[in-house]
């Protein structure tokens, strides 16, 4: 029964000393690399809206032939 709770209490400490480990390491990037993060994002969610569209715009008719028109 020891063991068990002696895990228990363990495992939280583990992750928390990890946590603080992980939170030291990082840094808070500089203003060059985050606009370059930045151009990157805003590029990968025009292209995903730009596809998005272009499939739905191909979806709409293919689907009235499809199921006949209303």
């Amino acid at each position: 029964m020891s063991e068990k709770l002696k895990e228990f209490i363990e495992i939280p400490q583990e992750f928390i000393h990890d946590g603080q480990q992980f939170l030291n390491r990082c840094t808070k990037p500089s203003q060059k690399e985050f606009v370059q993060i930045s151009k990157a994002v805003a590029v990968g969610f025009a292209v995903m809206g730009f596809l998005g569209y272009f499939v739905k715009l191909i979806h709409i008719p293919i689907n009235n032939i499809l199921v006949g028109g209303a």
